[in-house]
């Protein structure tokens, strides 16, 4: 069956079979007919209504006026490539649903781009997730001329260059646009197809550079809103990716990394698109296997250097499932889909799945979540199952104020037929086929979605909670830090986003953890910072550890990192706070060395997961670090040092 993409994300479990079990993938089918109708549009507020760059408070987007910006989104898709993999490429019928995008966004070869856009406002979208591969970066050939019929002005032009011309269009027409680097190569994504990591055909630091690029190409436009950093990270033949191991198949650590280098070295404005892990494991029966997507965040997150550009990614499709990869028949396995779910049933699971991170506030995970795919054939999908499923789904993005990016907006179809996925179709000769033509059983839903009242209007700010996570490498989220020389050399450092203090330790583990919370940000510009080996500043009479070494800020300062050498403490970093901001004479000692202590109500959420805590309370700050180096202690942390903010900070 020939879906949006079911095509090839069945072919994953297919890929992977075929390598170890020789199980050929089916062939795809075609779409069935529906009657004409005169069409229908969704009216939409202003595209010119909100002010540029984007960036996020708590579970929110917001403009740069602090208005609430909800992503009602579209995936034109075809630069990051249509074509299956065999036979010739200029054949039509070697394109995922005989669609050939011929490298560049679909259907610029059957309607003029100013119309293609004007139907994406008609329809109520105000961004764009535009999907590219790599390959197209560096592709210099010219595209052919049937390939942009409709759009002459094009001519000439190689795949990078009709991308700008896109991106321009759409920008110019009041539209955000999230670059997506969807595939290594330009071809039809998700199976086992050299495509399934960030570097499965190139190497991290090709990705990495190729990132910096495409982030510098369009900083100059405002509207060019984010960077989704890279699409269904998923298991290879032989391999799955992970979450937090410090190797070469590390999602987490990779994305870390070139969010960083982007905001540091490119674009400071651009959101930072992070989406989970899409499937790991060998599909079949009796062999571990799921789609663990944003659920290894709750243990483990990312903190940015800006704090205020995270947003995380999820994908749902019907025919997949939490633990089904969405093949049929040959390969596929007993699991459930999602449109098997009961409507209880499928809620429980997309919470525990992505949308726990916009649903629990004040955690160091808390984030938008973007679902930045999902979709569901039209005219000729008549599954009970699907189209309940789609209709379920719908009502869960409006319960939760979702984010979402429908996939994908522009298809062909002849004579009403074709891949029907989309919401937007042109035929050979430019006639146009849409949602609200009167036919498709997919309007009320769409409408109901788009026109949902939700979230508007100014986003108060809110405090900021961030995981450190020096695991396997530094882990310096202070943009002032990284611009200074190594301060603890040949240890793994971790410092807190520039104007957050240290609040929380792990006993093992080397996690920690930071805010803002009831300060705002609280540092002196100015002050500059200390690095505390000794016990140096440990007052006459103020041994609040005694027998340990404790590791005390100078007067005036706060924690905002350590650095640990294996285990153990290797030093603390204190910055300078302003003046009067925060006490210096007494304290109170946490210990955290036999269990956790949190207060009642802790609020950063599970840091260390498995490992036991020690956190100030929300109106403290921490001034010191303790440990023992006793017979067969690792010298880890111990206690902290908690004081009194004494005022809020500016």
């Amino acid at each position: 069956m020939t879906t949006g993409k079911v095509t090839v994300r069945g072919s994953l479990v297919r890929t992977v079979l075929g390598a170890l079990l020789l199980v050929a993938p089916s062939t795809p089918g075609s779409a069935t007919a529906a009657p004409q109708a005169s069409p229908a549009r969704t009216e939409v507020a202003s595209a010119d209504t909100w002010t540029a760059p984007l960036s996020t408070r708590g579970r929110w987007i917001v403009d740069a006026d602090g208005d609430r910006f909800k992503l009602r989104s579209g995936n034109w898709h075809g630069a990051s490539g249509t074509w299956n993999g065999s036979g010739s490429a200029e054949e039509d019928g070697n394109h995922h649903a005989g669609e050939n995008s011929h490298r560049i966004p679909l259907g610029l070869d059957r309607a003029p781009m100013a119309e293609i856009i004007t139907g994406f406002q008609e329809i109520g979208i105000n961004s764009i997730r535009l999907p590219f591969s790599n390959e197209m970066i560096h592709d210099t050939r010219p595209v052919t001329d049937d390939a942009v019929a409709a759009n002459p002005t094009l001519r000439g032009r190689n795949p990078l260059q009709v991308y700008d011309a896109v991106i321009r269009a759409l920008t110019d027409a009041g539209l955000a646009v999230i670059l997506n680097n969807h595939t290594n190569t330009t071809r039809w994504c998700c199976g086992v197809d050299g495509n399934e990591r960030w570097n499965a055909s190139r190497s991290t630091q090709q990705w990495e550079n190729d990132w910096l690029f495409m982030a510098r190409r369009y900083r100059d436009n405002d509207r060019v809103v984010g960077a989704d950093l890279y699409n269904e990270v998923r298991r290879s033949v032989w391999d799955d990716p992970n979450w937090g191991l410090g190797d070469d198949h590390d999602w987490f650590t990779a994305s870390q990394r070139v969010g960083d280098r982007i905001l540091t070295e490119a674009n400071p404005d651009l959101l930072i698109v992070v989406e989970g892990i899409n499937w790991t494991g060998i599909p079949v029966d009796g062999f571990a296997h799921g789609r663990p997507t944003l659920e290894p965040a709750r243990h483990l997150s990312h903190t940015l250097v800006d704090s205020g550009k995270l947003v995380y990614s999820a994908h749902f499709y019907g025919y997949t499932g939490p633990n089904h990869s969405g093949a049929t028949g040959m390969g596929e396995t007993t699991d459930p889909r999602y449109q098997d779910l009961s409507p209880g049933e499928l809620i429980t699971v997309l919470n525990r799945q992505a949308f726990f991170v916009t649903a629990e506030q004040d955690r160091h995970f808390t984030a938008p979540v973007w679902i930045s795919e999902f979709g569901v054939g039209g005219r000729e999908e008549t599954g009970v199952a699907q189209r309940a499923w789609f209709e379920n789904f719908v009502d869960h993005l409006i319960r939760t104020d979702a984010d979402f990016a429908y996939w994908p907006l522009v298809g062909w179809h002849e004579n009403r037929r074709g891949n029907g996925w989309a919401l937007l179709h042109w035929d050979a000769e430019g006639h146009r086929m849409g949602i609200h033509d009167g036919d498709d059983w997919r309007s009320g839903a769409w409408t109901r979605l788009v026109e949902a009242t939700g979230r508007s209007g100014p986003v108060a700010p809110v405090a900021h909670w961030s995981m450190l996570s020096p695991d396997h490498a530094d882990f310096v989220a202070s943009r002032r830090m990284r611009a200074l020389p190594d301060w603890d050399s040949g240890a793994r450092k971790a410092v807190c986003p520039d104007g957050q203090r240290l609040l929380g330790l792990s006993h093992t583990g080397n996690r920690g953890l930071c805010s803002d919370v009831t300060a705002g940000p609280l540092k002196n510009p100015a002050g500059g910072h200390q690095v505390v080996r000794d016990e140096r500043y440990v007052t006459p009479g103020g041994d609040w550890a005694s027998g340990y070494t404790k590791l005390q800020c100078p007067a005036g300062h706060f924690l905002t990192g350590y650095s640990v050498r294996g285990a153990a403490v290797s030093a603390a970093l204190c910055a300078k706070a302003p003046d009067g901001a925060i006490s210096g004479t007494s304290g109170r000692t946490v210990w955290f060395d036999r269990s956790d202590n949190r207060g009642t109500q802790p609020k950063g959420g599970d840091f260390a997961h498995g490992r036991y805590k020690g956190q100030c309370a929300d109106d403290e700050y921490a001034a010191g670090i303790a440990y023992t180096s006793r017979f067969l202690s690792s010298r880890t942390p111990d206690a902290l040092y908690c004081r009194t903010l004494t005022v809020d900070a500016p």
